[in-house]
């Protein structure tokens, strides 16, 4: 069940098109309908060596022996009348804040049970930025060079390109200021031995951020090298002190890369957080696994309200906030009505002065 998992999720993301835009919405639109209709300058194509776990698969599915040494290529084609320049990198994968696995973005931390990470094992043998001449195409190639050692379970990451410095193909009519980015990224699956059983373990609960909105964050880790895929998360905080229900949520179709950490975002929204004791019952489970993890975990009022004040989501305003403003707002009417009364004293003794002269 867990290969078919995988084949699904992996034939769509083997050589995902990433379109990244800066613009307006309408230029957003128009340059997408441009790269579906054929204009996009450049296409990428793994040349799969002989211990392709399968043939049919367009990205690099690999049985590998740990202490080998092994070269992999892929073609770079241009598909443009002058010549264009990609950027290439190795990336190890992991679970993205979407509950995906994240081949394109490099993760800035890496779980504490990853024992080789994908990027270390396998390296650009050239410049990481090639030139591909124009109508014609280019091979680039890594080595993989995986220790000696006991392992047993899958490395997993992508192997990225993106044009660099040009141009988009094409035109948007309509649109000003865009700038397309076309990118491809093709899975880097790497089986080694015998693939062990996923283990999924609750790590913490936490308040925090996530692009500046408010939430509670359970942070659940894969620890084995092993993918998770098609998984139904439900999560439910509640309130200690009475059990009331305090936030409820239901995900599916959450994946996880192996050895990896998702921190799941439970937003709040329009609702402040407030400090107190809380508990968490949550259930993952697929077709194949099923773990359920139950814990307290505590919201101090210095944290409710740091969050609270750096999130964008309009909150309520506090009690105390609403007679601040008042104070304030009274301060500034006696200090105007101080002003009115000293001017009008003022201005009556200047007209009693002239008359007396």
């Amino acid at each position: 069940m867990l290969k078919t998992d995988w084949l699904k999720a992996g034939m769509g993301l083997l050589a995902v098109l990433g379109l990244l835009l800066v613009g307006g919405y309408q230029g957003q639109a128009a340059s997408q309908n441009a790269a579906t209709s054929g204009r996009v300058s450049f296409s990428v194509a793994p040349q799969l060596p002989a211990n392709q776990r399968d043939g049919n698969r367009s990205f690099f599915d690999l049985t590998m022996r740990m202490g080998t040494t092994q070269r992999l290529s892929a073609t770079i084609y241009n598909h443009s009348d002058r010549d264009i320049r990609v950027t290439t990198a190795i990336h190890t994968a992991s679970t993205n804040q979407n509950g995906t696995i994240e081949y394109v973005q490099a993760p800035t931390t890496y779980d504490p049970s990853l024992k080789y990470r994908l990027d270390a094992t396998t390296k650009l043998t050239g410049p990481a930025t090639v030139t591909v001449p124009a109508n014609g195409n280019k091979v680039v190639s890594a080595i993989v060079r995986l220790p000696a050692g006991a392992f047993h379970g899958v490395m997993l990451g992508g192997w990225y390109f993106q044009l660099v410095d040009q141009k988009a193909t094409g035109t948007v009519a309509g649109a000003t200021n865009v700038k397309n980015q076309y990118s491809y990224v093709i899975a880097m699956r790497y089986t080694v031995g015998q693939v062990p059983t996923p283990r999924l373990e609750l790590a913490d609960v936490k308040p925090g951020l996530l692009n500046a909105h408010h939430g509670i964050f359970p942070r659940v880790r894969n620890v084995q090298p092993a993918m998770l895929m098609g998984l139904d998360v439900q999560t439910k905080v509640t309130r200690k002190s009475d059990g009331q229900s305090m936030r409820a949520d239901r995900k599916t179709g959450v994946q996880f890369a192996p050895n990896s950490a998702f921190r799941y975002p439970l937003l709040a929204g329009s609702t402040p957080l407030a400090a107190g004791e809380y508990h968490l019952h949550m259930i993952v489970k697929n077709r194949a696994h099923r773990w359920v993890f139950d814990r307290d975990f505590t919201v101090s009022a210095r944290d409710a309200h740091h969050y609270n004040q750096q999130s964008v989501d309009p909150l309520p305003k506090s009690p105390w906030y609403l007679l601040l403003v008042g104070a304030a707002g009274m301060f500034v009417i006696m200090l105007i009505v101080w002003w009115l009364v000293a001017w009008r004293r003022k201005h009556r003794a200047a007209t009693e002065d002239q008359t007396n002269d």
